[in-house]
């Protein structure tokens, strides 16, 4: 027998799984109003269709909304089918005919899963015909049907017909600034090719969905089969898309143009820049090429200000550490670095350093390769090598010129690192970037340079290391129990037993189990005692040591406590906090993190 708090219980569980209706949820997340949905009920009454259907045809709501509410009331995840997202090989696996009748298409393979866009994602037997034909687990998404039979039928030749497809796409959706003026000459093949709606449209689709799924980099390379399109999103490379054979130098023709670019050089590496509008925003680009075995490689980097966090609070400090980097930003002068490897976030950190700084009261001048932002009330210069304009002629010029607070994008030699000592000694706020692995071990590294230690001890006020990790994507979060091995490497071995979160891997985040990034800082305010040790040019496991004792934490324990609250992965942090295996940690001089037990 039951009873009656067990009866009670289960009523309300069944209460709790009643499916909701796609009107409830419309309404609960604000995309409609009663009366709007009173309206359209009745309306439904007399064209008998979905209300759903009803809703887009009327103009209250999108497809994408729609589809995204459906997937609520069925518990599952929703997806607007466009090119880029699926792999339309993948198609031969069913065949046309059969995915038409399954009103079914298949979107990409991660091993033996395969993920498929479905009007009805619940069929089990419409799961099980398509396991039957793919020999491939499963894992069904929700999609409209008109999306899905207009796909079925542009890939039903086992290809895309890139040149009918991108014909119909609108040019508008990414529009060049500044077009490159081209003198007027004899016409070629290429010529045309580059000309034609189809190779424009190929682009622009490149730029607009990487735009769209905020990558930073967009990479465009050669291969046997014709081209591959892959762009770069929290750190990590994903294919956009495989346009047909005989495209790639048509590509790259139209890339160059509107880099302002030498398309007739293809045997020298060349740099380019243009600025675009996609998504109704000025988005500049860096374009690169690099000549290769099989054709010319292009790099686009995309510098995206909606994309920059440059409120300090934004970054993810936590609060002791920020606020001790912001007394140190405040000092009248001295030296302030940020250290990290390539793409760990360091010119945003600087940039958020110079919008707590910048007053109509400062003077202050930035030396940068290249100006990736420009920022209100700053001065920012961009060195030019090949003049001679390099970081150490600027800045002898730019201390002429009664600056308060200087930025250097990156000391790189003796000469620079010689050049901000001397403005940080003499009255100047100087930020900079380095390459070290921690903080302490920027102190090494300047003195490797050829800096006095009691020159660096009386001009350094503090130092940041960071990296970037991954966050775990909200859409497919999960318990699990990490390995007895990385509870070591963590250094968290009395955690066993204890369940942390991760990312199983969906549709949403590209099947990663990551979405979005966030920083990991160290920071070392240099206090008196530190700055004796540095002073005695005391090595860095010294340095360390004092720190640990003030309870500063690593780099490796300031990413675990990130874990413990969920916001990544263990073996993410591991993974970004990494000692370099070519040096032992307990080198004097090679800026390793040492990480306290």
């Amino acid at each position: 027998m039951t009873s009656p708090q067990d009866h009670n219980s289960h009523q309300g569980m069944r209460r709790a799984q009643r499916p909701r209706l796609v009107g409830e949820v419309l309404i609960t997340d604000g995309h409609i109003t009663e009366d709007q949905l009173s309206k359209a009920l009745v309306d439904q009454k007399t064209a008998g269709r979905m209300l759903g259907e009803l809703l887009v045809d009327q103009g209250m709501i999108s497809g994408g909304t729609l589809v995204q509410s459906l997937a609520k009331c069925l518990g599952v995840r929703g997806v607007q089918l466009r090119h880029g997202l699926m792999d339309p090989s993948l198609l031969n696996l069913i065949g046309a005919e059969e995915a038409e009748r399954l009103k079914a298409i298949p979107l990409f393979r991660v091993h033996d899963t395969l993920t498929v866009a479905m009007c009805e994602p619940q069929s089990l037997p419409t799961i099980d015909r398509l396991s039957e034909l793919t020999g491939l687990e499963i894992r069904p998404v929700l999609a409209l049907q008109d999306n899905i039979l207009e796909f079925v039928h542009k890939y039903a030749d086992g290809d895309v017909d890139v040149d009918a497809f991108l014909t119909s796409l609108a040019e508008s959706d990414v529009e060049v600034v500044e077009r490159e003026q081209v003198d007027e000459g004899p016409t070629t093949d290429l010529d045309h090719m580059v000309e034609g709606s189809p190779i424009v449209n190929l682009v622009n689709v490149a730029l607009l969905t990487a735009v769209k799924d905020k990558a930073s980099d967009i990479h465009i390379e050669p291969n046997k089969n014709g081209t591959r399109v892959r762009y770069r999103i929290d750190g990590s490379l994903r294919d956009l898309m495989n346009p047909p054979p005989g495209m790639h130098a048509a590509i790259v023709s139209r890339m160059k143009i509107i880099g302002k670019m030498d398309i007739a050089e293809k045997r020298l590496p060349q740099e380019g820049r243009v600025r675009i509008v996609a998504e109704g925003r000025e988005i500049d680009l860096r374009v690169s090429s690099i000549p290769t075995l099989l054709g010319e490689k292009l790099v686009i980097r995309i510098l995206d200000k909606q994309n920059l966090h440059v409120r300090m609070e934004d970054l993810g400090f936590r609060p002791e550490a920020l606020e001790g980097f912001q007394r140190t930003l405040k000092l009248s002068h001295g030296m302030v670095l940020v250290t990290g490897p390539t793409g760990s976030g360091k010119t945003t950190t600087l940039y958020s350093a110079l919008d707590l700084l910048r007053s109509p009261e400062l003077n202050i001048v930035t030396v940068e390769d290249p100006v990736e932002y420009q920022l209100d009330l700053i001065n920012q210069i961009q060195v030019h090598e090949a003049i001679g304009l390099d970081f150490a002629r600027t800045l002898r010029s730019i201390l002429r010129q009664d600056p308060d607070v200087i930025m250097i994008g990156e000391i790189r030699d003796q000469e620079t690192a010689g050049v901000a000592v001397q403005a940080a000694l003499t009255g100047h706020g100087v930020l900079a970037t380095l390459h070290t692995n921690d903080a302490p071990g920027a102190i090494a590294r300047l003195v490797d340079m050829g800096i006095e230690p009691y020159l660096l001890s009386s001009a350094i006020n503090g130092v940041v290391a960071q990296r970037l990790a991954r966050t775990i994507c909200s859409s497919c979060t999960m318990k699990y129990y990490p390995s007895e091995m990385v509870l070591q490497d963590a250094m968290i071995p009395e955690m066993a037993g204890r369940a942390f979160r991760k990312g199983a891997g969906c549709a949403s985040c590209h099947d990663s189990g990551f979405q979005g990034r966030m920083g990991i800082y160290e920071f070392m305010e240099v206090t008196p005692e530190l700055r004796r040790l540095i002073y005695r040019n005391a090595p860095t496991h010294t340095l360390r040591g004092l720190l640990h004792s003030q309870g500063q934490l690593s780099l490796r324990e300031e990413g675990v406590r990130l874990a413990i609250d969920q916001h990544t992965s263990l073996e993410e942090v591991i993974r970004v906090t990494q000692v370099d295996d070519n040096e032992g940690p307990g080198d004097e001089r090679s800026g390793n993190v040492e990480v306290a037990a």
